[in-house]
């Protein structure tokens, strides 16, 4: 099985993705904010989802993080903010994709699982 960690600070977006990649066959590791990230205490995803906007360390920043290491360099990350302006911000910090909130569910594990896939 597939593994995606999800760090969304919104318990109800991260309880509604859980169950979203549970359903699509996926096993989840679901945080509240990504301060292990730059510990590098976490076992290594297939996938990670990351929000921008998150306590302690934005998102964008633990995706900077993430490419610099040799172990998650090439791993697929999207991005998900609720400001549309960090398109750019997003791309130069290594996401492979990035989708505004509010985002259709299905559409998200369609692009996740097309990003695991080419994986």
């Amino acid at each position: 099985m597939k593994k995606v960690m999800i760090i969304e600070d919104d318990p109800a977006i991260l309880d509604v993705l859980g169950i979203l990649f549970t359903r699509a066959g996926y096993i989840v590791a679901s945080h509240k904010n990504g301060n292990f990230i730059l510990k590098n205490a976490f076992d290594i995803p297939d996938l990670f989802i990351i929000d921008n906007q998150l306590s302690g360390i934005e998102g964008i920043e633990i995706c900077k993080h993430l490419r610099k290491r040799p172990e998650t360099m090439g791993l697929p990350v999207i991005l998900l903010s609720a400001s549309p302006y960090l398109q750019r911000q997003a791309s130069e910090a290594g996401a492979n994709v990035f989708m505004e909130k509010p985002f259709a569910n299905k559409e998200l594990v369609r692009v996740a699982s097309t990003l695991v896939e080419a994986g």
